[in-house]
């Protein structure tokens, strides 16, 4: 039944596209989350992106022919341009807010051409705030070891009204902090360093999230500061999600990932729910890097295939890895 539903659903896709191609878009566009961003007030200079998030929902392999702007004021780029069945990609739209001041709009254009040709467009918005400037355009703690805290500064420079001034600095992440130390004011000039702080019981994982100042201009309330990096566990899992591919009813795939830690550590155990899922043990010598090949062999049943497998080690640490597949009769 699950496999007569996955070939309709991709056929209809198919006979849509090709009976009419004003219809045949649709297909691509509902890849995509969301397809229009707005920016809202950005610092000149300010490093400002938004990832437009697509998922391939189909049996084909997508792939991304090209992405093109408009406008000049914004640069779209690729991330992952060649989708199978469940993966995911990114279309990365860049603001130029050093270049291009005052209310921005751009419509971001991507191509596909594959399972067929056809083209999505993305709108972005911004209002560039020219009197203020950010030095560097934003924060990055790189790499922070799971734990540890970590502070960075960055200089805000503003220049225009006398009594312009940062009233707060907020954040919906409760693992970041900013302490203002207002270095000048003469001569409509106003400088602060920003001093932004990463706290020890960050979890694990990238961070890429906002700092707000909040000022006394009307026209620029919230003026948003971008927070970038990554805290790393004692001990993390690479690829974080295994795609295990389209795979035939009975018919067995492997797949190896890599299990690194800080210090040199011994894989005690691997278990998952589901029986069709298998991974041997490494040898018993502690490593600070192992590589562990996962087989999975599907049963009859098709559709698609979610399951979580649990990797623990002589440390303590218990790592989930999400693993998904397809089962068709079709092998993609």
């Amino acid at each position: 039944m699950a496999r007569a539903m996955l070939h309709t659903m991709a056929g209809l896709v198919l006979a849509v596209a090709l009976a009419a191609p004003g219809n045949g878009q649709e297909w691509a566009r509902k890849m995509f989350e969301v397809t229009s961003h707005d920016f809202g007030t950005v610092a000149r200079g300010a490093k400002t992106e938004f990832a437009f998030e697509l998922t391939n929902l189909y049996l084909e392999d997508v792939r991304i022919a090209g992405v093109r702007s408009n406008c000049g004021c914004t640069t779209p780029r690729i991330e992952g341009d060649t989708l199978k069945t469940y993966e995911k990609g990114v279309i990365v739209a860049r603001i130029n807010s050093q270049s291009f001041l005052g209310h921005q709009s751009a419509t971001i254009t991507v191509t596909f051409d594959k399972p067929m040709r056809a083209q999505v467009q993305l709108h972005v918005k911004a209002y560039v705030y020219s009197n203020v400037l950010l030095e560097p355009a934003g924060v990055n703690f790189g790499t922070v070891p799971m734990g540890d805290s970590s502070t960075k500064t960055i200089g805000v420079r503003y220049s225009g009204r006398a009594d312009w001034r940062i009233l707060d600095v907020t954040s919906n992440n409760p693992h970041l902090a900013g302490k203002l130390n207002e270095t000048l004011r003469a001569g409509g000039r106003v400088c602060y360093d920003l001093q932004v702080a990463l706290t020890p019981d960050a979890p694990a994982g990238y961070i890429k999230d906002l700092l707000f100042l909040v000022t006394n201009d009307p026209r620029a309330k919230h003026v948003p500061v971008l927070v970038e990096g990554q805290v790393l566990p004692a001990v993390a899992v690479s690829p974080s999600s295994l795609f295990l591919g389209v795979v035939p009813p009975g018919q067995s795939v492997t797949r190896q990932v890599v299990v690194r830690g800080k210090e040199p550590f011994r894989i005690t155990g691997i278990r998952a729910d589901c029986d069709c899922l298998k991974a041997a043990l490494p040898d018993d010598e502690p490593k600070a890097l192992h590589l562990v090949a996962v087989t999975f062999t599907p049963g009859a049943r098709t559709g698609k295939i979610a399951q979580t497998i649990v990797i623990e080690t002589d440390s303590g640490e218990q790592i989930e890895l999400p693993a998904h597949a397809v089962v068709n009769e079709r092998n993609q």
